[in-house]
Protein backbone atom coordinates (compact mmCIF):
# COMPACT_ATOMS: atom_id res chain seq x y z
CA UNK A 1 0.00 0.00 0.00
CA UNK A 2 1.35 3.39 -1.12
CA UNK A 3 0.10 5.96 1.45
CA UNK A 4 1.57 8.89 3.61
CA UNK A 5 0.41 9.71 7.24
CA UNK A 6 -0.25 6.23 7.47
CA UNK A 7 -0.04 6.16 11.36
CA UNK A 8 -2.32 9.36 11.95
CA UNK A 9 -5.15 7.51 9.26
CA UNK A 10 -4.60 3.95 10.97
CA UNK A 11 -5.51 5.48 14.24
CA UNK A 12 -8.56 7.24 12.41
CA UNK A 13 -10.23 4.42 11.09
CA UNK A 14 -9.24 2.21 14.65
CA UNK A 15 -10.87 2.07 17.46
CA UNK A 16 -13.58 4.10 18.38
CA UNK A 17 -14.54 4.97 15.34
CA UNK A 18 -18.13 4.57 13.60
CA UNK A 19 -18.11 1.83 10.55
CA UNK A 20 -17.80 4.44 7.42
CA UNK A 21 -21.23 2.32 5.86
CA UNK A 22 -23.44 3.11 9.11
CA UNK A 23 -26.70 4.96 7.95
CA UNK A 24 -27.57 5.67 11.66
CA UNK A 25 -27.41 9.40 12.83
CA UNK A 26 -26.98 10.84 9.13
CA UNK A 27 -25.92 14.53 9.31
CA UNK A 28 -28.70 17.20 9.18
CA UNK A 29 -26.03 19.46 6.91
CA UNK A 30 -25.61 18.99 3.16
CA UNK A 31 -22.41 18.68 1.23
CA UNK A 32 -21.54 20.42 -2.06
CA UNK A 33 -18.17 18.99 -3.47
CA UNK A 34 -16.77 20.57 -6.63
CA UNK A 35 -14.76 19.43 -9.01
CA UNK A 36 -12.53 22.38 -9.45
CA UNK A 37 -11.52 24.38 -12.43
CA UNK A 38 -14.04 27.25 -13.85
CA UNK A 39 -16.41 28.00 -11.64
CA UNK A 40 -20.27 27.13 -12.09
CA UNK A 41 -22.68 30.27 -11.49
CA UNK A 42 -25.22 27.36 -11.39
CA UNK A 43 -23.14 25.46 -8.71
CA UNK A 44 -22.64 28.32 -6.50
CA UNK A 45 -26.21 29.80 -6.58
CA UNK A 46 -27.46 26.43 -5.90
CA UNK A 47 -24.82 25.98 -2.65
CA UNK A 48 -25.98 29.78 -1.84
CA UNK A 49 -29.67 28.67 -1.95
CA UNK A 50 -29.03 25.69 0.29
CA UNK A 51 -27.57 27.20 2.91
CA UNK A 52 -30.48 29.93 3.32
CA UNK A 53 -29.95 32.26 1.14
CA UNK A 54 -28.08 35.63 0.35
CA UNK A 55 -27.70 36.43 3.99
CA UNK A 56 -26.74 33.21 5.16
CA UNK A 57 -23.39 33.06 7.62
CA UNK A 58 -20.56 32.08 5.16
CA UNK A 59 -17.22 31.43 6.22
CA UNK A 60 -14.28 30.72 3.37
CA UNK A 61 -11.93 28.72 3.94
CA UNK A 62 -8.48 29.52 1.85
CA UNK A 63 -5.28 27.46 3.81
CA UNK A 64 -5.24 25.25 0.98
CA UNK A 65 -3.76 27.58 -1.68
CA UNK A 66 -0.41 29.03 -0.78
CA UNK A 67 -1.17 32.58 -3.34
CA UNK A 68 -1.99 35.66 -1.37
CA UNK A 69 -5.58 36.89 -1.90
CA UNK A 70 -7.18 33.61 -2.78
CA UNK A 71 -9.70 34.00 -0.06
CA UNK A 72 -10.43 37.44 -1.13
CA UNK A 73 -10.64 36.10 -4.75
CA UNK A 74 -13.55 33.47 -3.71
CA UNK A 75 -15.00 35.18 -1.51
CA UNK A 76 -15.50 38.18 -4.43
CA UNK A 77 -17.00 35.43 -6.03
CA UNK A 78 -19.60 34.37 -4.10
CA UNK A 79 -20.49 38.29 -3.66
CA UNK A 80 -20.64 38.61 -7.66
CA UNK A 81 -23.27 36.05 -7.09
CA UNK A 82 -25.42 36.91 -4.86
CA UNK A 83 -24.21 36.63 -1.22
CA UNK A 84 -24.27 39.69 1.65
CA UNK A 85 -21.12 39.15 3.48
CA UNK A 86 -18.83 35.79 3.33
CA UNK A 87 -16.19 35.98 5.84
CA UNK A 88 -12.61 34.69 5.37
CA UNK A 89 -10.89 32.15 7.97
CA UNK A 90 -7.97 33.32 9.79
CA UNK A 91 -5.91 30.82 11.86
CA UNK A 92 -3.76 33.43 13.94
CA UNK A 93 -6.02 32.80 16.88
CA UNK A 94 -7.40 29.17 16.81
CA UNK A 95 -9.65 29.74 19.08
CA UNK A 96 -11.45 32.44 17.20
CA UNK A 97 -11.37 30.60 13.66
CA UNK A 98 -13.30 27.80 15.50
CA UNK A 99 -16.12 30.35 17.01
CA UNK A 100 -16.21 31.02 13.22
CA UNK A 101 -17.10 27.96 12.22
CA UNK A 102 -19.48 27.23 15.17
CA UNK A 103 -21.40 30.19 13.95
CA UNK A 104 -21.31 29.61 10.24
CA UNK A 105 -24.19 28.57 8.03
CA UNK A 106 -22.36 27.69 4.65
CA UNK A 107 -18.44 26.74 5.05
CA UNK A 108 -16.44 26.88 1.87
CA UNK A 109 -12.86 25.44 1.06
CA UNK A 110 -11.44 26.62 -1.69
CA UNK A 111 -8.61 24.76 -4.06
CA UNK A 112 -5.11 24.24 -3.97
CA UNK A 113 -3.27 21.40 -1.81
CA UNK A 114 -5.37 19.16 -0.06
CA UNK A 115 -2.06 18.11 1.99
CA UNK A 116 -1.47 21.81 2.49
CA UNK A 117 -4.68 22.59 4.39
CA UNK A 118 -5.21 19.20 6.18
CA UNK A 119 -1.53 20.12 7.45
CA UNK A 120 -2.54 24.30 8.53
CA UNK A 121 -5.90 22.52 9.72
CA UNK A 122 -4.16 19.83 12.52
CA UNK A 123 -3.84 20.75 15.63
CA UNK A 124 -6.43 23.94 15.17
CA UNK A 125 -9.64 22.53 16.96
CA UNK A 126 -11.21 23.56 13.02
CA UNK A 127 -11.68 19.94 11.90
CA UNK A 128 -13.71 18.97 14.31
CA UNK A 129 -16.01 22.07 14.56
CA UNK A 130 -16.18 21.63 10.52
CA UNK A 131 -17.71 17.95 11.15
CA UNK A 132 -19.80 19.15 14.01
CA UNK A 133 -21.93 21.85 11.92
CA UNK A 134 -22.57 19.28 9.48
CA UNK A 135 -24.04 17.05 11.39
CA UNK A 136 -26.06 20.17 13.28
CA UNK A 137 -27.60 21.45 9.64
CA UNK A 138 -24.80 23.56 7.75
CA UNK A 139 -23.54 23.31 4.48
CA UNK A 140 -20.02 22.38 3.65
CA UNK A 141 -18.72 23.18 0.19
CA UNK A 142 -15.28 23.11 -1.34
CA UNK A 143 -13.48 22.90 -4.92
CA UNK A 144 -10.49 20.80 -5.92
CA UNK A 145 -8.44 20.35 -2.74
CA UNK A 146 -11.57 21.29 -1.18
CA UNK A 147 -13.38 18.54 -2.82
CA UNK A 148 -10.72 16.01 -2.71
CA UNK A 149 -10.86 16.47 1.83
CA UNK A 150 -14.75 15.59 2.02
CA UNK A 151 -13.09 11.84 2.06
CA UNK A 152 -11.94 10.15 5.23
CA UNK A 153 -9.61 8.29 2.70
CA UNK A 154 -8.44 11.32 0.90
CA UNK A 155 -6.26 11.06 -2.24
CA UNK A 156 -3.72 13.20 -1.31
CA UNK A 157 -1.80 13.45 -4.58
CA UNK A 158 -0.49 10.77 -7.53
CA UNK A 159 3.41 9.64 -8.02
CA UNK A 160 5.08 12.45 -8.68
CA UNK A 161 8.31 12.53 -11.07
CA UNK A 162 7.18 9.40 -13.55
CA UNK A 163 5.73 8.42 -16.60
CA UNK A 164 2.37 6.22 -16.83
CA UNK A 165 0.90 3.98 -15.75
CA UNK A 166 3.01 4.68 -12.42
CA UNK A 167 1.80 8.33 -12.38
CA UNK A 168 -1.30 7.02 -12.22
CA UNK A 169 -0.62 5.24 -8.19
CA UNK A 170 -2.80 7.73 -6.19
CA UNK A 171 -0.54 8.33 -2.70
CA UNK A 172 -3.01 8.60 -0.02
CA UNK A 173 -3.74 10.77 3.89
CA UNK A 174 -6.22 11.62 5.91
CA UNK A 175 -9.21 13.91 4.66
CA UNK A 176 -12.18 15.76 6.88
CA UNK A 177 -14.12 12.08 6.53
CA UNK A 178 -17.88 14.01 5.88
CA UNK A 179 -18.48 11.60 3.04
CA UNK A 180 -18.10 7.86 4.43
CA UNK A 181 -17.61 4.88 2.48
CA UNK A 182 -16.42 7.36 -0.60
CA UNK A 183 -13.23 8.69 -1.92
CA UNK A 184 -13.33 11.57 -3.89
CA UNK A 185 -11.15 12.49 -7.10
CA UNK A 186 -11.80 15.86 -8.79
CA UNK A 187 -10.36 17.93 -11.85
CA UNK A 188 -11.31 14.39 -13.14
CA UNK A 189 -12.08 13.79 -16.90
CA UNK A 190 -10.11 17.01 -17.58
CA UNK A 191 -7.11 15.58 -16.03
CA UNK A 192 -8.06 12.06 -17.06
CA UNK A 193 -7.99 10.31 -13.86
CA UNK A 194 -9.97 7.72 -14.38
CA UNK A 195 -6.97 4.68 -13.76
CA UNK A 196 -6.10 6.49 -10.75
CA UNK A 197 -9.22 6.62 -9.02
CA UNK A 198 -9.55 2.83 -9.94
CA UNK A 199 -6.24 2.32 -7.95
CA UNK A 200 -7.62 4.01 -5.36
CA UNK A 201 -10.74 1.93 -4.99
CA UNK A 202 -8.79 -1.76 -5.77
CA UNK A 203 -6.25 -0.62 -2.23
CA UNK A 204 -9.71 0.41 -0.54
CA UNK A 205 -12.42 -1.79 -2.22
CA UNK A 206 -14.85 -0.71 0.53
CA UNK A 207 -15.03 2.34 -0.58
CA UNK A 208 -17.05 3.62 -3.31
CA UNK A 209 -14.86 6.00 -5.85
CA UNK A 210 -16.53 9.58 -6.81
CA UNK A 211 -14.69 11.15 -10.08
CA UNK A 212 -16.13 14.45 -10.49
CA UNK A 213 -15.05 16.46 -13.83
CA UNK A 214 -14.46 20.53 -13.72
CA UNK A 215 -17.51 23.43 -13.58
CA UNK A 216 -19.71 20.37 -12.01
CA UNK A 217 -20.69 19.58 -8.62
CA UNK A 218 -22.86 16.97 -6.01
CA UNK A 219 -24.98 17.66 -3.73
CA UNK A 220 -24.52 15.00 -1.06
CA UNK A 221 -28.41 14.19 0.79
CA UNK A 222 -27.58 11.27 2.96
CA UNK A 223 -26.26 7.89 0.78
CA UNK A 224 -27.64 9.96 -2.38
CA UNK A 225 -26.35 12.82 -4.34
CA UNK A 226 -27.61 15.13 -7.42
CA UNK A 227 -25.31 16.12 -10.08
CA UNK A 228 -25.45 19.91 -10.75
CA UNK A 229 -23.03 21.98 -13.19
CA UNK A 230 -21.41 21.46 -16.94
CA UNK A 231 -20.06 18.11 -16.64
CA UNK A 232 -20.35 14.65 -15.29
CA UNK A 233 -19.32 12.67 -12.46
CA UNK A 234 -17.81 8.83 -12.75
CA UNK A 235 -18.74 6.33 -9.98
CA UNK A 236 -16.11 3.39 -9.42
CA UNK A 237 -17.73 0.63 -7.14
CA UNK A 238 -16.07 -2.75 -6.55
CA UNK A 239 -18.25 -3.59 -3.35
CA UNK A 240 -20.44 -7.01 -3.60
CA UNK A 241 -23.85 -5.90 -4.09
CA UNK A 242 -26.05 -5.88 -0.96
CA UNK A 243 -29.15 -8.39 -2.24
CA UNK A 244 -31.06 -6.99 0.62
CA UNK A 245 -31.00 -3.44 -1.48
CA UNK A 246 -32.74 -3.57 -4.36
CA UNK A 247 -30.87 -1.88 -7.37
CA UNK A 248 -32.71 0.82 -9.05
CA UNK A 249 -30.83 0.53 -12.27
CA UNK A 250 -27.88 -2.25 -12.80
CA UNK A 251 -24.26 -0.49 -13.45
CA UNK A 252 -22.27 -1.32 -16.55
CA UNK A 253 -18.91 -1.13 -17.58
CA UNK A 254 -17.87 2.50 -19.15
CA UNK A 255 -18.20 6.24 -18.30
CA UNK A 256 -14.83 7.86 -17.48
CA UNK A 257 -11.61 7.77 -20.48
CA UNK A 258 -8.57 6.05 -21.02
CA UNK A 259 -8.20 2.24 -20.69
CA UNK A 260 -8.39 0.41 -17.68
CA UNK A 261 -5.37 -0.16 -15.26
CA UNK A 262 -3.69 -3.24 -14.97
CA UNK A 263 -4.88 -5.57 -12.55
CA UNK A 264 -7.92 -3.87 -11.67
CA UNK A 265 -10.04 -6.33 -9.65
CA UNK A 266 -12.97 -7.87 -12.02
CA UNK A 267 -16.17 -7.36 -10.66
CA UNK A 268 -15.37 -3.31 -10.73
CA UNK A 269 -18.62 -1.46 -11.91
CA UNK A 270 -18.87 2.22 -13.49
CA UNK A 271 -21.36 4.47 -14.17
CA UNK A 272 -21.80 7.69 -15.61
CA UNK A 273 -24.10 9.95 -13.80
CA UNK A 274 -24.83 13.61 -15.94
CA UNK A 275 -26.36 16.45 -14.36
CA UNK A 276 -29.67 16.28 -12.88
CA UNK A 277 -29.33 12.93 -11.99
CA UNK A 278 -29.40 11.09 -8.73
CA UNK A 279 -27.26 8.54 -7.14
CA UNK A 280 -28.19 6.15 -4.55
CA UNK A 281 -24.55 4.93 -3.33
CA UNK A 282 -26.47 1.72 -2.50
CA UNK A 283 -28.96 1.08 -5.45
CA UNK A 284 -27.50 2.76 -8.30
CA UNK A 285 -28.60 6.12 -10.37
CA UNK A 286 -32.45 6.44 -9.80
CA UNK A 287 -34.58 6.67 -12.65
CA UNK A 288 -36.39 10.06 -12.65
CA UNK A 289 -39.85 8.70 -11.48
CA UNK A 290 -38.15 7.37 -8.00
CA UNK A 291 -36.55 10.77 -7.78
CA UNK A 292 -39.87 12.58 -8.26
CA UNK A 293 -41.04 10.86 -4.96
CA UNK A 294 -37.95 11.47 -2.82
Amino acid sequence: MIAIWACALASALGAGAPSETTTERLPKGRLVIDGGGQPSAAVIKRTLALAGGPKTKIVIIPQASNLPGSGAKVALRWLQLGADNPAILDLTDPAAAVEMIRHADLIWIGGGDQERLMGRLKGTGVPEAIRARYHEGATIGGASAGAAVMSKTMIARGVEGYNKPLANFPLFGEGLGLWPGVIVDQHFLKRKRTDRLKRAVAEYPDQVGVGIDESTAVIVNGRSFEVVGESSVTVVDSRAPDPKIPAAKVLTSGGGDGAPPAEVPTGVKTATVNPGMIYDLDRGIIPDQVAEKR
